[in-house]
């Protein structure tokens, strides 16, 4: 199977079945299964026009949600096409290390990156073009900078000449790179797994083999999640096609709570972040109601869900929480008010979803068992059974693009070394421990490695001795970026002067200068609590900062 064969299951059964909601000119539209393969055919056709070759050409999505999105990506992968997606929300360097790494031929953006794509498109030689998805009209471009295309205007073109055979006449294999998803780096850049069509289909039939195909064709996702992230991509989007199901784009963020009303959709895909404003909207109108206030305390949690539910649209059958920890406390409380909320877990490199509950079954405190189709194992055990958790089968990817270093050191023979401390119970519950990792997920389940931001900050030589860390704030499991920095004694007095004496102004320009280092980092990098100190950090024998020994120093265990 491949993902243009879930596609063209989906619109074989349920041609006329609403494949595609979103906002658009004020007003929620819709799209068909079979109008959404049409527009994904005239796409495939516009792209075919500028000259991509299946074969050899990656292409950047760099989009924010909507039917665009998913017109581009299957219209590409669909036919052969690598797809590189890309958070449109990077800084210019962060976009110019990814498109120059994946060799990207076509870039597909925004009339907001316009700026962006010509500063860093003289660093990108194999770039040859880029299209600009909400241009009206056709872009002109200079001599000296990068052909622009108006998206508009190819489809325009192709409805002109009456002709879809580009699409018809390319078709991927099971084994061809479907996406290569960058993740955050360990030496301070960015690693593109690959994933094949076989490794998204293999997940997506061993997490609906897992659910025991609750799932129906009459299901409708509520999309908040970002696509171009691998939780989204799989959960909202593949998991959707390869039931006949919709996807209801909210209109942003600031509208979730009355886009839910509208849409009334069954499904709900969240990151742990968005589930936890969820509820404490719900928390908020129920105490402000004194009935429900006196039938939560006497145990009436479902006789309050039901009004809940009419709040959240009044068909929502479960919340699904991934791309990082949830509070148990947060699950409990959706069980309590009888909306059944259910914690999976997965990587990206995993295409990404390795374990989940049974939707009816959950066991609060797990993340569920292992897919079916997949084998896992805990190396490295200890005295209680815990161990690095380490996953091998079809949902694997193929390795990191360019990079056979990092695929080295990321496989054990055949299986893949998630990173993660975890332990098993005798009815194959897993329970994610730690991370034998650096790496810092913050409650939006985005990754930050810690070496990825000590590298931009310690380009500044008066902040080169620093260890960046997360840090939780009460029983919060998601994690804060922060740092330690020691600042260079003399260039600080030389820059200071006497003011080098004063603790207060020091940290002071301490932030300002870490700060300044970070600019070109996107915002979730930034370190948000910053310790300055006096005392050199400890190292090894070879100079590296002994992280271990700072773990949890920025804690605050008063919430």
């Amino acid at each position: 199977m491949t993902i243009r064969g879930l596609l063209d299951n989906a619109v074989a059964k349920w041609p006329a079945r609403i494949a595609v909601r979103y906002r658009d000119e004020n007003a929620w539209q819709s799209l068909s299964y079979t109008q959404l393969c049409h527009g994904i055919q005239q796409s495939a056709e516009a792209f075919g026009g500028l000259g991509v070759n299946p074969k050899v050409d990656r292409v950047a999505l760099m989009l924010e949600n909507g039917p665009i999105w998913v017109e581009c990506y299957f219209a590409l992968a669909g036919t052969g096409v690598a797809v590189v997606p890309i958070d449109p929300k990077l800084r210019p360097a962060e976009v110019a290390y990814i498109l120059k790494d994946s060799g990207v031929a076509v870039l597909l953006a925004q009339a907001g990156h316009i700026e962006m794509i010509r500063e860093i498109a003289a660093g990108l030689p194999e770039l040859r073009c880029a299209v600009i998805v909400d241009a009206l009209q056709e872009i002109k471009s200079d001599s000296s900078s990068l052909m622009l295309h108006s998206y508009t205007d190819l489809k325009a073109g192709v409805q002109a000449r009456g002709q879809l055979s580009w699409y018809a006449a390319h078709k991927p294999t099971e084994q061809q790179i479907a996406s290569i998803i960058y993740t955050s780096g360990t030496m301070g850049q960015p690693k593109g797994a690959m994933l094949s069509h076989n490794n998204f289909c293999s997940d997506v039939s061993g997490a609906l083999e897992a659910v025991e195909h609750v799932l129906t064709h009459t299901d409708n996702f509520l999309v908040v999640l970002p696509l171009f992230h691998s939780f989204s991509f799989t959960g909202n989007l593949l998991l959707a096609v390869a039931n006949g199901c919709g996807l209801f784009f909210v209109e942003s963020l600031r509208t979730v709570s009355q886009d839910i009303k509208q849409l009334q959709p069954t499904i709900l895909m969240a990151v742990p972040l968005l589930a936890e404003k969820l509820l404490t909207k719900i928390e908020s109108k129920i105490q402000s109601s004194r009935p429900a206030r006196w039938m939560l305390k006497l145990g009436l949690g479902r006789v309050v869900g039901r009004a809940v539910r009419r709040e959240l649209g009044g068909r929502l059958r479960y919340i699904i929480t991934g791309g990082a920890p949830c509070p148990v406390s947060v699950l409990k409380d959706f069980k309590r008010l009888g909306i059944p909320m259910v914690e999976g877990y997965g990587l990206t490199e995993c295409s990404p979803v390795v374990s989940i509950p049974k939707l009816n079954q959950p066991r609060i405190g797990t993340i569920g068992r292992k897919l079916p189709n997949i084998e896992v194992r805990l190396a490295d055990q200890n005295a209680r059974g815990v161990g690095e958790l380490q996953v091998r089968g079809p949902i694997v990817m193929k390795g990191y693009y360019k990079n056979t270093e990092a695929t080295r050191e990321a496989f054990d023979g055949e299986w893949f070394k998630t990173g993660d401390l975890a332990r098993m119970d005798q009815d194959g519950f897993i329970s994610i421990c730690g991370r034998k990792k650096a790496l810092i997920i913050n409650r939006e389940g985005k990754n930050i490695y810690p070496e990825e931001v000590e590298n931009a900050v310690a380009l500044d030589p008066l902040l080169r001795d620093l260890v960046v860390i997360g840090y939780r704030v009460g029983d919060d499991p998601g994690e804060r970026v922060g740092a330690i920095v020691v600042p260079e004694p003399e260039l600080l007095r030389a820059e200071l002067g006497a003011e080098a004496d004063n603790p207060a102004a020091v940290e002071s320009f301490v932030r300002q200068r870490l700060t300044q280092q970070c600019a070109q980092l996107a915002t979730y990098k930034h370190p948000r609590k910053v310790e300055v100190r006096v005392e050199a950090l400890e190292r090894t024998s070879i100079q590296k900062v002994k992280r271990i020994l700072y773990q949890g120093a920025l804690d605050e265990r008063g919430g």
